[in-house]
């Protein structure tokens, strides 16, 4: 696949689903918060919530990078009305499940919550962002970023 159609992951960016400096302390905090600002914004079902909170404890989301822990959490297609990334970087890690031992936990600062309604989209997107967590030097500045735009434009390789 040519570089040039593959899916962009700031097209996908809402900057009212870009949470900056935010003192989650467990998962469900942080998809609470997501889930209400998605709501009012008219990204989601009502079943976005009780769905991530499923799908997360049925298929775990976290994963461990050689320096640091970054979460990839999403949910059915079904939940979502409009599509999105949304971007968040707690202040503290907060702990996810590992994707490949959920006996094991990883502590994440950085989570990218995929809300997406085309099937194929959601492999494309991981890719993306499989791309862009391993690279530890941008995500370093997405963990400091103190603005949406900062957000936007690291994410605009």
């Amino acid at each position: 696949m040519a570089t040039n159609d593959a899916v962009e992951v700031s097209s996908y960016l809402r900057d009212q689903l870009i949470f900056l400096h935010t003192s989650f302390k467990t998962t469900e905090d942080l998809f609470t918060a997501i889930n209400d600002k998605a709501k009012e914004n008219g990204f989601v079902t009502d079943q976005f919530l009780p769905k991530i909170l499923k799908r997360e404890a049925t298929f775990p989301t976290g994963l461990q990078l050689e320096h640091r822990g970054v979460a990839i959490p999403h949910t059915d297609a079904d939940t979502i009305k409009k599509e999105f990334v949304a971007v968040v970087v707690n202040d503290d890690p907060v702990k996810f499940k590992r994707m490949d031992d959920p006996s094991q936990t990883v502590d994440a600062k950085l989570a990218f919550v995929l809300g997406l309604n085309k099937p194929h989209a959601q492999l494309e997107m991981l890719q993306a962002l499989m791309t862009i967590i391993q690279d530890d030097s941008l995500v370093q500045k997405i963990e400091s970023a103190n603005a949406a735009e900062e957000i936007h434009t690291l994410l605009s390789k």
